[in-house]
């Protein structure tokens, strides 16, 4: 693994754990302000729809685990591919499902990657 692909899985990991920590600050730092995501059932979100959502706890993930990923570069874009299990809330219902996430991201040098395109897919 390069040294610019381990610099992506870090940043899919450090994602990860602030999905499943609910933090804010580190999410705000790893989603492009023009991020465009779509969820499982075809809704579109922007960066602002997530980060209002971890705030005012309507979603909140209890339990997040990878069982498989995924990691592609070229030059400065990346994907991540994750296939996860995840328990929580979304929209203030409680949800249990294996979630395949695939996600595009962008490099800067002073931000590092960052999330510019999200797809979260049932599996």
């Amino acid at each position: 693994m390069s040294a610019t692909e381990a610099g992506l899985l870090d940043a899919e990991h450090r994602l990860q754990q602030a999905q499943r920590d609910g933090d804010v600050g580190v999410l705000d730092a790893l989603l492009d302000d023009r991020l465009i995501a779509i969820g499982p059932d075809g809704t579109r979100f922007r960066k602002e729809d997530d980060l209002d959502a971890y705030r005012s706890g309507s979603s909140t993930i209890d339990t997040l685990v990878e069982e498989d990923l995924e990691v592609l570069v070229a030059g400065s874009t990346g994907a991540t591919f994750a296939l996860c299990a995840v328990a929580g809330t979304f929209n203030g219902e409680p949800f249990a499902a294996r979630l395949r996430y695939a996600r595009t991201w962008a490099y800067d040098d002073g931000a590092g990657w960052r999330i510019v395109a999200a797809q979260l897919s049932p599996a």
